[in-house]
């Protein structure tokens, strides 16, 4: 038996209590999708043990987080663990209010949600979990755009970020990356989900594509992503509206060597994960970011083998499950 199917055989989904809410994002006409699972018997309620999580450029949190691979997926994990996470989709993305301009043609508007927007409704989300479960600060979990959203919130409010995790973080860059495919950018991008596993597995060395991504688990990935997409012509032909503002930043900002943050600024102690194969940050950009990384009371890099962008939905993803609930979890504080 796999180290996964180890870890998934001692989960009980029985004992996970699932709660959905829906904030006010400050913007008439939009409510922010936040879903929520802890365990039946959590009963204390302490920052060191919530955990608030944002998404990337393209996929949602349910998508990204929340698909139940082998019966559990990486919200179950940290549920089990005692943890009580939330996580929430930027308005545009998932059961999040869809921006109006997303019903028109893409070349009629501007890029749609900026990451100054996913900031603003990340911010709205934890001021929501704070009221809720009478608390002061939370962790914070994202990846890659949502690494921004996250970087750039804790660096902006350090009382209240515990701990900062993330994977595979924006940073810099002088050469293109690669979910900017040029020219013009519209409002949004019809995203071909079904298209999507030749492209992940590509990322990855020929010998190691066949066991990347086990058997079944790409098309329950790619049929619970679908099912979040609000136009049934889209969804029944396999595409996905995402929208273009944070690929107009990675003009903007990345590509134009500005930083939309100073990750110096954060003080919480951060944990970086990278996956060895990761094409979309590379090895050099997750060092470089790490290095940036000076005002953390602690940091700490974690690489994981054999692992791409994509790495919590992959045949490793026990190790970097394991090391954000260890990271989390340690009472840990440098002398």
């Amino acid at each position: 038996m796999s180290n996964n199917e180890l870890a998934s055989s001692a989960f009980d989904a029985s004992q996970i209590v699932f709660d959905e809410h829906y904030v006010d994002s400050g913007t008439e006409g939009i409510k922010l999708y936040l879903r929520n699972k802890r365990r039946k018997d959590h009963k204390v309620l302490l920052a060191e043990k919530t955990i608030v999580m944002v998404h990337g450029a393209t996929f949602s949190s349910g998508s990204l987080y929340d698909v139940p691979f082998n019966g559990m997926s990486f919200i179950d994990f940290l549920a089990h663990h005692g943890f009580d996470v939330f996580a929430v989709d930027v308005r545009g993305y998932g059961k999040s209010t869809r921006p109006p301009e997303m019903q028109a043609q893409p070349d009629l508007n501007p890029p749609l949600v900026s990451t100054d927007t996913g900031v603003t409704d990340f911010a709205t989300a934890v001021e929501f979990v704070l009221r809720l479960r009478g608390l002061k600060a939370v962790n914070v979990f994202a990846m890659s755009w949502g690494g921004t959203v996250a970087g750039a919130y804790a660096a902006r409010n350090a009382d209240k970020v515990v701990k900062l995790a993330l994977l595979a973080p924006q940073w810099l860059s002088d050469v293109p990356i690669p979910i900017d495919q040029g020219g013009s950018l519209g409002s949004y991008r019809l995203v071909p989900v079904k298209a999507a596993l030749a492209r992940w597995l590509g990322t990855a060395p020929e010998y190691a594509r066949e066991r990347l991504v086990p058997e079944g688990w790409f098309d329950l990935w790619s049929e619970l992503t679908l099912s979040e997409e609000t136009w049934q012509d889209d969804r029944e032909q396999g595409k996905l509206r995402a929208t273009n503002g944070p690929i107009q930043d990675i003009r903007t900002y990345w590509r134009a060597g500005t930083p939309y943050y100073q990750p110096s600024e954060i003080r919480a102690p951060v944990l970086l994960l990278h996956g060895e194969w990761d094409i979309d940050v590379p090895l050099d950009l997750a060092r470089a970011y790490f290095e940036q990384l000076t005002g953390a009371s602690y940091r700490r890099w974690v690489e994981i083998g054999e692992a791409t962008h994509l790495a919590l939905m992959e045949s490793h993803r026990m190790q970097a499950y394991a090391e954000v609930v260890r990271f989390f979890d340690e009472a840990f504080k440098p002398e």
